[in-house]
């Protein structure tokens, strides 16, 4: 992510007239589930999805289902933004969305079980009312739906 300070007036100028969502108080739950039992999932606002399935689009309120027997090489990333090195994740896709990581947990016993699949969002919304009202708590009943416990959200 560039620093302000390094962008053009009218990059920057777009970027700080963005609206901001203010989530207060801040929702957290604390998990039923002891971790060494959870069923954990990731969700993520990189624009990931399977090779097979559709790209995002620019200001795409939508989400990709992500199984997780996937392997890293048949994601894609297809995030659109101009203040979004892609160079980092190219290198490694865990750093924003940590499969490798959390299968490791899995293996050894420090959570449960790894969810059948996981969810991506397209980041860098203008406007989040699909998101909010839709697309977002749609993919929160699939993920009861799936017997998620836990979920770990990477934002980008």
């Amino acid at each position: 992510m560039p620093r302000l300070e390094t962008l053009s007036d009218l990059s920057r100028n777009s970027i700080l007239a963005l609206p901001v969502d203010i989530n207060e108080p801040m929702p957290l739950t604390t998990p039923g589930t002891p971790l060494a039992d959870a069923t954990v999932a990731l969700v993520t606002s990189a624009g990931l999805h399977g090779r097979a399935d559709a790209p995002f689009r620019k200001f795409d309120p939508s989400y990709r289902v992500v199984r997780s027997d996937l392997s890293l090489d048949e994601i894609v990333v297809t995030h659109t933004s101009i203040g979004f090195d892609r160079v980092p994740m190219q290198q490694d896709l865990n750093i924003v969305f940590p499969v490798d990581r959390i299968n490791e947990l899995a293996e050894r016993g420090v959570i449960g079980a790894v969810a059948p699949n996981n969810y991506s969002f397209m980041g860098a919304q203008r406007d989040l009312t699909v998101v909010k009202e839709q697309t977002g708590p749609e993919v929160a009943e699939r993920l009861v739906s799936e017997g998620v416990d836990v979920v770990v959200m990477t934002p980008t």
